[in-house]
């Protein structure tokens, strides 16, 4: 055998053993994987078992406003009619008062604004993006003194 034949055998023989003991690797690996899946993730695992709860069962936790400051996070309203609005960063439907303590009311022609109506308190007309302290009634856009503009002639 010459000498070049004698250095591509090697190179296979070489090739074939570390083919080999990949594969006889993957099984172990397999099973590593298997047992470290990730499941649900950030959440407790006493959270994610009440979750599971909640969601087999269909039961939504009753939620109430909380804090000095109410926010308006979004508005969708829905072509079939049905609305949801996050307030507080909590998404809640339109007619959900009961549950969250907060009544909403929204104006199909004006779909940027709300009015809401937390427990007792008198209504409050806000823009998507608004804050207002409750006790004072100091309202703040949350821009930091910033500017949100768009072009002329769209909406």
């Amino acid at each position: 055998m010459d000498h070049l034949q004698g250095g591509r055998l090697n190179r296979i023989a070489t090739f074939c053993c570390t083919l080999l003991l990949a594969c006889a690797s993957l099984p172990a690996q397999a099973q590593k994987a298997q047992s470290a899946s990730l499941g649900r993730l950030f959440f407790t695992p006493e959270k994610r078992l009440l979750l599971e709860r909640q969601r087999v069962s269909n039961i939504q936790a009753a939620q109430s406003l909380e804090g000095e400051t109410m926010s308006l996070d979004g508005v969708v309203q829905r072509s079939s009619g049905k609305s949801t609005v996050w307030i507080n960063g909590r998404a809640q439907e339109e007619n959900e008062a009961a549950r969250t303590g907060v009544n909403v009311r929204l104006t199909p022609k004006d779909p940027g604004r709300a009015q809401l109506s937390p427990g007792e308190e008198s209504p409050t007309q806000l823009k998507v993006g608004e804050a207002i302290n409750r006790a004072t009634g100091e309202r703040n856009d949350r821009l930091g003194g910033g500017v949100v503009k768009t072009p002329a002639g769209r909406r």
